[in-house]
């Protein structure tokens, strides 16, 4: 089995589907928990030396950390709106609460600074239709540098590609700091969605590519719902949604740049496709949602 591929169930159980840290990934700064609250459940979670976001994937819940009190509406699922969503910091005690059940993201960051806690709300989470003919997809920028600047080490973003389409293309590495890139190790957490194209399901599937140019890593799988893929070092991409299922996919990065950035270089052997984009029509069903419900 792949050490980069995650399958579902193998990082915890039914009620932490996910608790990834960053000695359990092999690397130094990114990491990700996803807690499953029943109704009426409260948790406790101590961030250690971790900032993090709260980033409700599908549910509403309460957070309490530093006497402060965030109200999060959340959504059904990531495939019917863009969420609000929480920042709280390294250190702290944080108290998640909730009336209807909820399933949480926790993307985290190995980090220094302790900052204060703060609401994001949806309304001001930018979304980006990026690319154009089969490599159209929806990129929802909430914990990006240049729109949340309020942490020290984290960055987070989600995508949705559409069934059939392709995204994280052209391939892209961010292992060195150079003229285009810094380093970042990246964690991508799947959901995809079943036949109605809303609620996510082991059914679908989709694929996933990393590798690197001296051949040490070269690893294509099929990833289903609830799968994490993670990045250590090389090209990674495309990532592609089986027709009929569309995929949904947190990305988690983290490193040791001074200051939070997201900067890449492309595979140089694929780059010139996005000099093709220009003459192709956007797919008509990106953007997918937005802070208000589904869009298309």
């Amino acid at each position: 089995m792949s050490k980069l591929h995650r399958p579902l169930g193998t990082l915890s159980d039914e009620r932490d589907p996910v608790r990834l840290t960053p000695d359990s990934a092999g690397w130094t700064y990114s990491g990700l928990r996803v807690l499953s609250l029943a109704a009426g459940e409260t948790r406790i979670v101590r961030t250690g030396e971790y900032e993090a976001f709260v980033l409700p994937l599908a549910g509403a819940c309460t957070v309490r950390v530093d006497g402060q009190v965030f109200e999060l509406a959340g959504r059904d699922s990531v495939f019917t709106r863009v969420t609000d969503f929480a920042y709280v910091p390294r250190d702290a005690e944080v108290e998640l609460s909730t009336a209807g059940g909820i399933e949480v993201a926790l993307p985290m960051a190995r980090c220094t600074r302790r900052l204060e806690p703060r609401y994001g709300p949806a309304e001001n989470v930018p979304v980006e239709v990026r690319g154009a003919g089969q490599a159209t997809r929806q990129v929802t920028n909430f914990g990006v540098p240049g729109v949340w600047d309020h942490a020290d080490k984290l960055n987070a973003c989600e995508l949705i590609t559409p069934g059939g389409n392709w995204s994280s293309y052209p391939p892209h590495k961010h292992d060195e700091a150079s003229d285009c890139e810094v380093v970042n190790e990246e964690i991508y957490y799947f959901r995809v969605a079943g036949r109605d194209g809303v609620t996510p399901s082991r059914e679908g599937f989709g694929l996933h590519r990393t590798y690197t140019s001296d051949g040490e890593l070269d690893e294509d799988v099929a990833v289903r719902d609830g799968d994490v893929f993670l990045i250590p070092r090389g090209y990674h991409g495309p990532c592609v949604a089986a027709p009929g299922y569309p995929m949904y996919y947190l990305n988690v990065l983290a490193g040791p740049a001074e200051e939070r950035s997201m900067a890449f270089c492309d595979d140089p052997a694929h780059g010139w496709v996005r000099e093709t984009w220009e003459d192709q029509e956007l797919d008509p069903r990106c953007p997918v949602t937005s802070h208000e419900g589904r869009v298309s």
